[in-house]
């Protein structure tokens, strides 16, 4: 076994920033109703509600789920064991189930060996970022399936992704036999590794408060620059994620610098992914990422965190160019959340698989004679003018629906399209469709919460808060528990497992939003309730962050911190705004002082790589830029809101109404409709005319 040097700990660490960028993938199409049928094997999986766990309840193999049990029964019988996590949508995780979990043979070494633990990653991110982070520090790389061995007591020795039936056997041999033969080895290796693991994303004491400069931002931004692809958008590499959160602080900045380059780089950007085969052009909705420069080849997989984000960069972006592409992918997108992610409760489901009939993309692609088989002769002739019908769009034999990006936006021949796509949205709905995940995650509601509520204020269309109201509503129904505290799963009328801080920290997030765009301060109420029970049960009072388990969580081996931002932003940078805002519109200078601490432990790291901080990179602006508190006060306080809403002014938070117990708000309610623009609770001369009121925010 290889020995862990400092080297190797600090690679680790710069890896765990990028390692969901690189890897993952689609998905086995087994539904629950045929893994309840009868079958040869039946093992503990069969009481679990996840779509991944149910997918291997029928393996020969003896799985267990995440618990007690299982490493009570690995300490009783003197077993290493394995824990391998996964996904529903992943598709190497169901290559290895076929090729090696279902295998009856390789399942007996399995068996005898070890005690096989199943976990589903999206269900139990705690446990995943533990074993991840220990086979990055291993072996350098990391993705799914996550294969990881450990001692009964749950420290790592040893792990890998996807194995190929032969190397999996001839690795469970030679685990099996130097456990036996050579525990000691073992039990330093596990030691030294898990030392490692407890180090990676770790902030064990306060930084110096830092003086927050727009020269940090400055320097952040050409490291930025020297990155982008100017021709095809997003950076210089492939595959390419969407990264929302990236190009919402591209677009802050470089609206608050008037950064030309920085604001074509982000319009660029969108037009390619909202051209491109990324972007379901058909039913709406985004898939994970491209595997190509050109957008043209995505993962096919259709992730509900994402989505929620590009709603709500999408939105932000129309309210700053006013260009009717990114209105209609909103619109778009919001449709298809609505005809097939939503459920009858209003929650919002995980995920949709990129598999279908066993091939990746099937249920998206077209042939020629598809095509036109689902529509006239003149309308094939307007479609293969718009799609890309040639060597462009081709893709392993079939055709992915995207446009020349280079070709100027036309409003009449996107309505001219608008039926033809309804057409082919038809003939789609008739092909074996691809495997849903309906469990509802917490975290991942909340955000999309946020973004129907980013798109009502921007498009001010009543759909839009109706579902947000009715998702907060699901989440205080059925994810709050009595003492105030959140559940982070829900499926079939069953809410479990204990809310991590990425659960506290969106849903914060979303209540606040719903203030803004209501000026019901309940949901203020509910957010600073989530917010002290946070403060409580995850900081850590030594340096001020948070730690991604609560302290009544179960005895894992290293109790983590999510520090950079990804796909999702991180946990922390999460808290941190929301602490910053909450603290603002209450005026509690507590959060913010704790908010500024959490950007100081960071501050002085932002520059090495910051793609992994641009959630912390937003809430440096807005301490480093002049940040707003715009009351509106009055009977007519929602037309003047909806109008203010037309502007792009990301520096600000909105509060107002006919009443409030506020302290902001104290001596601000007068006979007319009247727009306060204050700063730090000092304001500016009250106006009754928008127009002016942005004026004063220029």
């Amino acid at each position: 076994m290889k020995s862990l040097s400092t080297a190797t700990i600090n690679y680790g660490i710069r890896l765990l920033i990028v390692f969901t960028m690189i890897t993952s993938c689609a998905n086995s199409q087994k539904t629950e109703k045929e893994v309840k049928k009868e079958h040869k094997h039946t093992n503990a999986l069969i009481n679990e509600s996840s779509p991944y766990l149910l997918q291997h309840a029928h393996n020969p193999v003896n799985w267990m789920p995440w618990g007690d049990d299982a490493f009570a029964k690995a300490k009783k019988e003197n077993k290493l064991v394995l824990i391998s996590i996964g996904y529903s949508s992943c598709h190497w995780c169901h290559v290895m189930e076929h090729e090696s979990f279902e295998n009856e043979t390789v399942a007996k070494m399995m068996n005898d060996y070890f005690v096989c633990i199943k976990v589903d990653r999206e269900e139990r991110p705690d446990v995943d970022q533990i074993y991840m982070t220990a086979v990055q520090l291993m072996t350098g790389s990391g993705g799914w399936p996550l294969n990881c061995f450990t001692l009964p007591d749950g420290r790592p020795v040893y792990g890998g992704t996807y194995f190929p039936k032969e190397q999996w056997t001839n690795i469970l041999q030679n685990l099996y036999s130097t456990y036996t033969q050579d525990k000691q080895k073992m039990l330093d290796y596990a030691e030294n590794l898990t030392t490692g693991i407890k180090q990676t994303e770790l902030i064990e004491s306060p930084a110096p408060p830092s003086k927050f400069t727009i020269e940090k931002l400055d320097e952040l931004a050409e490291i930025w620059k020297s990155k982008f692809d100017n021709k095809e958008g997003g950076m210089n590499r492939a595959p390419k994620f969407p990264i929302p959160n990236n190009y919402d602080y591209l677009m802050q900045y470089g609206h608050y610098k008037n950064d030309k380059t920085i604001l074509n780089q982000v319009d660029l950007t969108l037009t390619k992914m909202a051209h491109g085969g990324i972007y379901d052009q058909v039913g709406g909705g985004f898939s994970r990422y491209s595997t190509d420069t050109k957008w043209k080849a995505p993962h096919f997989e259709k992730m509900m965190y994402d989505n929620a984000q590009m709603v709500s960069l999408y939105s932000k972006a129309y309210q700053r160019t006013q260009n009717p592409l990114y209105k209609n992918i909103v619109y778009e997108t919001l449709e298809w959340v609505k005809r097939e992610m939503t459920t009858k409760e209003g929650a919002f489901y995980s995920a949709l698989d990129a598999d279908s009939e066993g091939e990746e993309g099937k249920f998206y692609v077209w042939s020629k004679t598809e095509l036109k088989e689902a529509l006239t002769e003149a309308e094939y002739i307007v479609l293969k003018d718009y799609y890309e019908i040639n060597p462009k769009g081709l893709w392993e034999g079939h055709y992915i629906l995207l446009r020349d990006a280079d070709k100027v936006y036309a409003e009449e021949i996107y309505e001219k399209m608008k039926p033809i796509n309804a057409k082919l949205l038809e003939k789609r709905s008739k092909r074996i469709r691809p495997g849903l995940d309906d469990k509802s995650l917490t975290a991942w509601n909340a955000m999309m919460l946020k973004g129907y509520c980013d798109a009502y204020s921007i498009f001010n269309d009543a759909t839009f808060l109706e579902a947000a109201l009715k998702n907060a509503k699901w989440l205080l129904k059925k994810q709050t528990k009595k003492d105030g505290s959140l559940f982070h799963t829900y499926k079939n009328g069953t809410s479990k497992i204990d809310g991590f801080l990425d659960d506290y920290a969106f849903t914060i997030s979303a209540y606040l939003a719903l203030y803004e765009v209501t000026f019901d301060e309940k949901w203020l109420t509910k957010a600073k309730q989530l917010t002290d029970y946070s403060i409580t049960h995850f900081e850590d009072e030594k340096s001020g962050m948070f730690y991604f388990t609560s302290n009544s969580s179960g005895n894992l081996i290293a109790r983590k911190m999510e520090i950079n931002d990804n796909v999702i932003p991180a946990s922390n940078s999460q808290m941190a705004n929301v602490l910053f805002k909450l603290g603002t519109v209450l005026n509690n200078k507590s959060y913010i002082t704790k908010s500024k601490q959490m950007l100081s432990n960071v501050y002085e790291n932002m520059h090495t790589y910051p793609s992994g901080y641009s959630n912390w990179s937003i809430l440096a602006l807005n301490l480093t830029n002049t940040f707003y508190e715009v009351a509106i006060t009055g009977n007519d306080w929602k037309d003047k809101l909806s109008e203010l809403n037309t502007h792009y002014i990301p520096n600000k938070l909105m509060m107002g109404g006919l009443k409030s117990k506020l302290e902001l708000l104290d001596g601000k309610f007068l006979d007319e409709t009247t727009i306060f623009v204050c700063q730090h609770g000092s304001c500016q001369m009250p106006t009754h005319k928008i127009s002016e009121a942005v004026l004063q925010m220029k």
